[in-house]
């Protein structure tokens, strides 16, 4: 039975060609095939990096991503090595790469990956804001009723979140948010990062919608507080956890879910809820 090959992901620079790690220096030269989102932004950096790929060179960017599968998994299967490279940091991270992950699982297929520079934890790590706890977002949906939508999902949301942004959008978008959040709420704006004209700006929501106003250029990344704790007593809760249990949840799950995100006592919720199905005491 021949040898299976294996599935490279590989991160990219943000910017500076410095940061690649020297095992994405050999996996270059020493891929069979190379699937890359943008292929003249691959040889820019081989170059920049001094590796001389001679693998096969394949554009693998959103809108080919399914059509170029097959050739992708029929190369694994044959036993050849397939190096997966976006434009700047993580592939599948909001970028090319999960459906072709996904199909190697689906095969059980050898996936194995070369960390390096990510622009979610690196906006993160410089935002200022808390990072002990965080989620990712993705892009924000375009529209403007679907971005409200979508920011009013965030009003209760504890954890800092991390988003990408066109330039062109994203006066609106912290705009939105100001609206819908509070221009209160803080968060950080993180433009060009690692590059030569990298700036943070950190401040509350109306503040850094108006300096977008001017005008914003390159690559973005945004860093958003979560929302501020909201003292609520057990007896506050009880309606919303008699809902979810009705609606079909299991009791102990709820409660241990509420406790936590609203900070009250899980077992003092738990017999509170028990005691109101009970009803007044005779």
């Amino acid at each position: 039975m021949a040898q299976l090959g294996r599935l490279v992901l590989a991160a990219t620079p943000l910017g500076d060609s410095r940061d690649a790690s020297p095992r994405l220096v050999q996996a270059l030269a020493g891929a069979d095939v190379i699937a890359a989102e943008d292929t003249r932004r691959l040889r820019s950096l081989a170059t920049a990096l001094g590796a001389r790929p001679t693998a096969r060179v394949v554009s693998f960017y959103e809108d080919v991503e399914t059509a170029r599968l097959p050739k992708l998994l029929e190369a694994l299967r044959a036993g050849e090595s397939v190096l997966l490279v976006t434009d700047a940091g993580m592939p599948s991270v909001s970028d090319p790469g999960y459906r072709l992950v996904a199909a190697c699982v689906a095969e059980d297929l050898p996936v194995t990956c070369i960390p390096g520079p990510s622009a979610v934890t690196t906006a993160l790590a410089v935002s200022g804001l808390p990072s002990d706890r965080f989620c990712f977002e993705g892009f924000v949906p375009r529209k403007g009723g679907e971005r409200a939508k979508w920011l009013g999902g965030l009003v209760t949301e504890p954890r800092t979140t991390v988003f990408f942004e066109s330039p062109h959008r994203l006066a609106a978008t912290l705009g939105d948010a100001a609206d819908v959040l509070g221009g209160d709420r803080r968060a950080a704006v993180c433009r060009e990062l690692t590059k030569t004209y990298e700036e943070v700006r950190r401040g509350p929501l109306a503040e850094l919608a108006e300096w977008a106003a001017g005008g914003v250029r390159g690559e973005v990344t945004v860093v958003l507080a979560g929302a501020a704790r909201q003292e609520v007593s057990v007896t506050d809760l009880i309606g919303e956890v008699a809902d979810r249990v009705a609606a079909g949840e299991r009791l102990k799950a709820v409660t241990a879910e509420v406790a936590e995100a609203t900070g009250v006592s899980r077992k003092e919720l738990y017999d509170a809820v028990l005691a109101a199905r009970r009803g007044p005491a005779s």
